[in-house]
């Protein structure tokens, strides 16, 4: 069984998450055209390699950032939104 840790409640099993998106920088509402919007709402970089990522702990309801090896298939750490130092 894989298990993550939920920075709130500890080591659970992978079942009782939600993958919701890896974290990118959203353009400026102010300033980013069409192209940029599109890019930004359709196209995914979908290479292996150390990616931070939106999860969460669904009994619970908490929401964190997981820092992962796409390439490994390992979780290298969890944290709160927040609490990256």
């Amino acid at each position: 069984m894989k298990i993550m840790t939920c920075p709130v409640n500890g080591a659970r099993p992978m079942s009782e998450f939600t993958y919701w998106g890896e974290i990118r920088p959203m353009p400026d509402p102010l300033v980013a055209d069409d192209a940029q919007w599109a890019d930004y709402v359709f196209c995914r970089n979908g290479a292996a390699g150390v990616k931070q990522e939106w999860w969460c702990h669904t009994s619970s309801n908490t929401w964190f950032i997981a820092e992962r090896d796409t390439a490994k298939d390992l979780v290298l750490r969890t944290y709160l939104a927040g609490a990256e130092a």
